[in-house]
């Protein structure tokens, strides 16, 4: 797949639809994180400083296709406005006639958000009447909302069609380069760093990469359900029980390195734990981060890397008892990135932990999408961008 993008197009007098990820954590109306606030913003000044102007569409969490004010993405009008330094025009209600009559009569350069797409039932089924409601908002539709790429909703897939010219904004643009291009051409050795709870939400992304991969370095609660088909101890750690067959076939599979030893304590909240081989672990325990002879020997392979692909924190994190280990391989991986390795980390809790470590600018690229991550590196459908592939390789860009 190859998109189209906004690079090489002039946008001058021009009304542009733009799909953005604007889904950002809001605490009593003050924004606590604006990553993705900021990462579209070279899209947006592309197509104002071509002389075009910008109608923007987002969701914000999840309301129930329903008006409600605590998810209404004014606060980010306001943020967007200060980042740009420019006026950002805020439209209350899409459906609306003054909506309409406003986008058809922008001036040149005008930005315009739209409320919260998620409002009307409609976004979330795709319903093509919705969709053409938003497509009556410009003559271009460009997509840079990667985070939502995996969902086939009105504002991300339905919209596309009622378009000639569909383009990848600069984000989207980026994520792929990164996601495929670097994953799929990686310099080695290549190491992935994969964490998280459950093994279930991993096993596509593992099969899918471990033919490219040198080594997989695993951490996090999946490593428990490997130890448990090897017939260890546990303690009270957590299990897969359905992913038990897949482990089963995963153990032998040399790429895959486990954990030599963990880090146990009696409840998730301890303020401490104590790491202990992965034979030793105490029937009343559970574990919650990697141990520290895995740190030192994942920094070992690491260190020597070209190519890291990291997703899934190596503990729980959130607490700083068991945050060790995401925060040791955190720094190495930085290290070997100031080293001119190429480092690429899924969203999701992952950026998390480094967005708290404040390091979260050291990586080569840190993805806005968790989810949308996850499903592009494991191969499965992309509904939005299959959309903009589509057009890409129709008549419709090649006659203009």
């Amino acid at each position: 797949m190859k998109l189209k993008t906004i690079r090489d197009f002039d946008f001058a007098n021009t009304q542009v639809v733009m799909r953005v990820d604007f889904n950002v954590p809001i605490q009593n109306g003050i924004i606590v994180d604006d990553f993705r606030i900021r990462s579209a913003i070279l899209s947006i000044e592309k197509i104002i400083n071509d002389g075009g102007s910008v109608i923007l569409l987002s969701h914000l969490v999840r309301p129930k296709g329903s008006l409600e004010p605590a998810f209404s993405l004014k606060p980010v009008a306001q943020k967007l406005a200060d980042i740009l330094g420019k006026r950002v025009i805020f439209e209350m209600d899409i459906m609306s006639d003054s909506a309409l009559e406003l986008t058809q009569n922008l001036p040149p350069q005008s930005i315009v958000l739209m409320e919260n797409v998620r409002f009307y039932s409609g976004e979330q089924e795709n319903d093509p009447d919705f969709a053409r409601r938003l497509s009556q908002f410009g003559k271009i539709y460009v997509n840079d909302a990667f985070g939502t790429a995996h969902r086939a909703h009105a504002s991300t897939e339905g919209i596309a069609e009622f378009f000639d010219r569909r383009l990848a904004g600069f984000l989207m643009e980026k994520e792929w380069q990164f996601l495929v291009g670097e994953v799929e051409n990686a310099r080695h050795p290549f190491v992935a760093v994969m964490g998280g709870a459950k093994i279930s939400g991993k096993v596509d992304l593992i099969e899918k990469i471990l033919p490219k991969v040198d080594k997989i370095l695993l951490g996090g609660g999946m490593v428990f359900t490997f130890f448990a088909e090897r017939g260890l101890e546990i303690g009270k750690s957590l299990i897969d029980n359905d992913s038990r067959a897949i482990v089963r076939n995963l153990l032998s599979e040399e790429k895959i390195i486990l954990p030599s030893d963990v880090c146990v304590a009696e409840f998730i909240d301890s303020k401490s734990g104590e790491s202990v081989d992965i034979s030793q672990i105490p029937a009343n325990y559970a574990g919650f981060d990697i141990g520290a002879k895995t740190i030192r020997a994942y920094q070992n392979i690491l260190n020597s890397a070209k190519t890291i692909l990291w997703n899934g924190p190596m503990g729980v994190s959130e607490n700083p008892a068991f945050a060790t280990g995401t925060f040791e391989i955190a720094k190495t991986i930085i290290d070997s990135t100031k080293n001119g390795a190429v480092s690429i980390v899924g969203g999701g809790d992952s950026a998390s932990a480094l967005k708290k470590m404040g390091l979260d600018r050291e990586v080569s690229h840190l993805s806005t999408g968790g989810g949308a991550s996850l499903r592009l590196l494991s191969g499965k459908k992309m509904p939005a961008l299959e959309r903009l592939e589509k057009c890409t390789n129709g008549k419709d860009h090649n006659e203009a």
